[in-house]
Parts: C-alpha cells; structure tokens; sequence
C-alpha cells in the first residue's frame, strides 16, 4: 500500500492526527510500513533516526477513533529457542513506545543476555557477544507504579540506582521477585518497571536460567558477574505479524 506523506506530518503541533491517519488501517500496516515512513522522514528532514521511530511507535498504540488496540506481541529469536512476549501499551505507554522504538531498528539483532541468575531473572538487550556496551538513546521515565508486579514470566527494564535511567536493557524474571515492585517515590523504592509477560516460551526463560556463568572484564574494563560461559544470543526481536 503506498504511503502518503506531506509537510504537515512532520510539524509536531499536527502530529496528533496524523498518528491517526496512519491508523486508519490495521496495526499490522503501521508496523510493516514504519520503517519506510522512517526513512523518509529522515531522508527529507534530516530529522534523528531516534524521534521518527518513537513517533511512529506511539501511533501503534492507538486505533483513529482513540479506541485501544490489541496489545503489541513482539517474538524474541534466540540461540535457545523463540520466546513470545506480550506488551502492556495500556500500563506502559512510554516503556513500550520506547521498546519498540529499538525493536523497529533492529538494535536487539546480536545482542546478548549478558547476566543470568536462576531463580532471580536473565538480563539483556545492551551488549555485544564481545561484551562491548552499544550506545543507546536518553533515559525514560519509570513508569513502576502502573500496578504491574515483577511476577515470573514478566519483561522489565533494567536500570541503574537511579530510578528514571532505563534505556534499552531489559530482564525476564524467573521468578515472582516482589523486591522489584515499587513501594514508593524513593530512589530505594521505586521498583522497576513491568512492561509485558511472556505467552509463549518459558522453557526457554527456563533453559537459559540454566546456563554456566562466569565474571568477565568487558573491553572497557568494568567487570561483570552472572556473565555466560557461552553467548545466549538475541537473534532477532520483530513484532508479530
């Protein structure tokens, strides 16, 4: 299906109903035709490569008469097996946008799960098999309050101590961890942000929780724990057709 773009699309006062037009079909024409929306918008404006797809991500989220739609399934490839995981759009608005904004560029291909603790979570997203850290876009608002709880089988975003500093990492836990849920506005209780569950795949979760880990010091010098003795690649993260 051609794409109809115009000045208009890119004037931020107007990209409100132009979400809405590029809606107007299924959710599966916005995500097959994203990427080439992308490219043009880039090609002709010049505009970061980061902001076209988060924009392009938050119209995903809603159909054009601001009914919600089904939820966002994206299928994880991995050298262990395939894991499918339902997104919360609903509760996590911007951790999901933000999500799918690495998935629609394909940051995810060949990035490993670089920590691994069974009975706690498996944790992934940000670096190479040679442990080298892939540059990200800015942090996102922690949105740990939504109700979710870090229950087995949920998807969350790692960050650092500092509450709103997620990027691209994410973990599974393995476990119910209720530690991770938020408690309150501190910086110790604020918990960390549930954004989806798995539906299909949990021996996989399982089987990678099973793997040999070891400390290792990455290129950069920082040493890291829980680190797998063999990569667990991240082939491919796509959403589901």
């Amino acid at each position: 299906m051609a794409i109809r773009v115009n000045e208009d699309f890119f004037d931020l006062k107007k990209q409100a109903q132009y979400c809405k037009f590029y809606n107007s079909e299924s959710s599966k024409f916005l995500q097959i035709t994203a990427k080439e929306v992308v490219m043009k918008k880039f090609v002709l404006l010049g505009l970061s490569f980061f902001f076209s797809v988060v924009t392009l991500t938050e119209c995903v989220l809603a159909d054009e008469k601001g009914q919600e739609v089904p939820n966002p399934i994206v299928i994880v490839k991995t050298n262990k097996g395939t894991i499918e995981i339902e997104l919360f759009s609903d509760r996590a608005p911007q951790t999901v946008t933000n999500f799918l904004s690495y998935v629609l560029l394909s940051f995810y291909d060949g990035t490993i799960f670089h920590r691994i603790i069974p009975g706690f979570m498996i944790q992934g997203g940000g670096f190479t098999p040679d442990m080298e850290q892939k540059p990200t876009k800015p942090p996102i608002v922690n949105e740990a309050a939504n109700g979710l709880k870090n229950k087995r089988g949920t998807i969350a975003m790692a960050r650092t101590p500092e509450p709103h500093s997620a990027t691209c990492q994410f973990f599974i836990n393995h476990r119910d961890n209720p530690a991770l849920d938020f408690k309150d506005n501190t910086a110790k209780g604020y918990g960390y942000c549930v954004f989806g569950r798995v539906i299909e795949g949990m021996d996989v979760v399982d089987k990678i929780a099973k793997v040999t880990t070891t400390k290792v010091t990455a290129p950069d010098g920082n040493q890291h724990q829980n680190v797998p003795v063999k990569n667990v690649l991240i082939e491919s993260i796509r959403v589901k057709k």
